[in-house]
Order: C-alpha cells, then structure tokens, then sequence
C-alpha cells in the first residue's frame, strides 16, 4: 500500500478545494473507462462518448497518448498538475501546457513502466493534453459545470461538518473506503499501490472532490504541495432517483414533498437549491413551513446551515410511501441531481 507520514500541523493545516481542471481530468477519466457507475453517469457517456471516440480516432498521436498518460497503476504526473486554490480552468489548462516536453516524456515512461512508444517521441505532447482537456472541458463539463460545482460544495461542506463531529480520521478513513485510511503513528494510507512512503510533514495538503465515481488519485509538486483526489459522495444521477410519493406529495404538495424527501441527511438551501431546480427564495420557504411543522430542524456548521429531517419528519416520509432511508453516508450528505 502507499502511505504518506505528516505530523498534525500538516493535517490540522490542510483544507478542502475545488477544481475545474480537476473534474475535466476525472471526467476524461470517465470517458476512457466508457462505463459508468450510476444512472446519471451512463446517461453522459451516452451523450459525450460518441465525440470523444470520434476525436481520438482522428487523432491516432492523442489516442495513445491517452491511453499512457493514463497508464495502469500510475497517471503521467504532467497531466494531472497539482490543485491551486480559486485555480480557474484556463489557468490550470496553461499549467499542463506549459510542462516541459522532455520531462512529460519521462513521466510517459513511468505511466507505461516501460519505453516509450515511437509514435510519442515527440515534442508537442503538453500541448495534444491541453487541447484535449479543453475539449473535454468546453464539451462535457463546462455546460453543467455550475450544477456539479453545487454539488462539491456540498461535499465539501458535509465532510467540514464530520471534521467537527469526529475528526480528520473520520474523514480520511471515508474519502475513499477501502482505498484510504488513517494507520495510526501519523501515518495516512493513500491507495492500495506498493509505493514507498513519502514524508510530508509541513507541506500544504489539500483534499479535492470530483463527480465522477471509482476515480482517485494523488498529485504533488515536489515537495511543497499535495494532494489527494477522491470522488465526492454527490453523485449526479438521473431524476427518477428523486421521485416524491405520491401521497406526501398530495399532502405537502410536489415540490414542498421533494424538499423533505431530500432531507434524509444535511443540506443547505444552497444545495437544495441546485438538486432541485426551485429558486432559493422558493426553497426558503419550503423550510420555514416544514420547519414550523416539527418535520425539519437547522444548525450552523461554520459559516453554512444544515438542515435535515426530524424523527417526525421521516415518519410522515415513510407513512407516505417513501422507502426507509438507511441513514446518512460517511459524509453526512447524499445527493442526487
């Protein structure tokens, strides 16, 4: 397994960021794996993996670059650079653009654990990764990327809230279960790969949410910055996933009812705002009438405000015809778009 050893001010100093470079890698991910996990996922290859396939047959060069960058136990490290916080996507493009031609060769060989392919013995390799991450961006993420980014914040969010309930070994046992996990004696599993240890104490550690599901990574620029990517418990599924009972949504009426089947674990109106497409002011309101009711309660975590169901408020679920919910995920949210 590979392990990173930090002492507590590194983890205490840590933080959570979102990236739009990010996501475009792990959709591109995605898009190579051509299979999804969820509904909503599979619904998007069905839209985006026509093009993709079509491009890369175009263009045989970025086709096998892909397929090494990739790689199998390791991604090439000039194309996943290092998240930088407020990092727009044009400025993290350039950052993959800007990698120095010989050195993305030599990561070349180290995703492939072997030579390096003629056909990629070339000098424009940055270049073919960029272009290709800004059509994966322009195409596939950047039309729904305000909506995905709601839905990271989210997670963001419900793991903030975990930090204060249980600590950041709650938290990094649950990022990725099975893959990471706190070993005790500062030392933090971050996959399951025979690597060797790599101390980090008193570098920058940042933990970076993605949509797409069985993805995961960890980048770093030399020994300054790290950073763990793993796949946000949001998950951007299809609407059939949401139906409100009919006979709450006849007692509550249909969009008030969506709000509290919802609220099976904590969201802000930011959140509810986004999964369920009513405007701010509209779910505002639903809250305070639900609220008043005894079915929904708030509290503050930082800056946000958490709202969820109350034990009076999952029994009127249930008795309308909603499945028991089986309790929050390890982050305390779960979110369906």
């Amino acid at each position: 397994m590979g392990w990173w050893q930090l002492n507590a001010d590194t983890l205490a100093r840590s933080r959570f960021v979102i990236s739009p470079l990010t996501e475009t890698f792990a959709s591109l991910k995605l898009l190579h794996a051509g299979s999804g996990t969820h509904p909503g996922e599979r619904e998007w290859l069905r839209a985006h993996l026509p093009g993709y396939r079509a491009l890369l047959e175009a263009d045989p060069v970025t086709a096998r670059l892909v397929r090494a960058g990739l790689g199998r136990d390791w991604i090439a490290d000039f194309l996943t650079p290092t998240p930088h916080d407020e990092e727009d996507f044009a400025d993290g493009v350039a950052r993959v653009r800007a990698a120095g031609p010989a050195a993305a060769r030599a990561h070349l060989r180290l995703s492939l654990a072997g030579p390096l392919p003629a056909v990629l013995d070339r000098d424009d390799l940055p270049e073919r990764a960029a272009a290709l991450l800004e059509w994966v961006w322009e195409q596939t993420v950047r039309p729904c990327w305000e909506r995905r980014r709601r839905v990271l914040e989210a997670d963001v969010v419900a793991r903030t809230a975990q930090v204060s309930r249980g600590g950041w070994v709650s938290v990094l046992d649950s990022l990725r279960p099975g893959g990471t996990r706190w070993l005790g004696e500062n030392r933090f599993q971050v996959n399951l790969h025979e690597y060797p240890p790599r101390e980090i104490s008193g570098a920058e550690l940042v933990f970076v949410p993605v949509t797409p599901q069985r993805v995961g990574w960890v980048a770093w620029e030399e020994r300054e910055r790290y950073a763990v990517i793993y796949p946000c418990t949001g998950v951007l599924a299809g609407d059939g996933d949401r139906a409100v009972p009919a006979g709450l949504g006849a007692l509550l009426g249909p969009a008030r009812a969506g709000v509290l089947v919802l609220l099976a674990s904590p969201m802000t109106t930011t959140q509810l705002t986004a999964l369920t497409g009513q405007g701010l002011g509209s779910v505002g309101r639903h809250l305070k009438v639900l609220r008043e009711a005894g079915l929904v309660e708030r509290w503050r975590v930082g800056r946000s405000v958490l709202y969820a169901r109350t034990a009076a408020g999952q029994v009127l679920v249930e008795a309308g015809g909603g499945a028991r919910d089986p309790g929050p995920s390890p982050a305390g949210v779960s979110i369906r778009v």
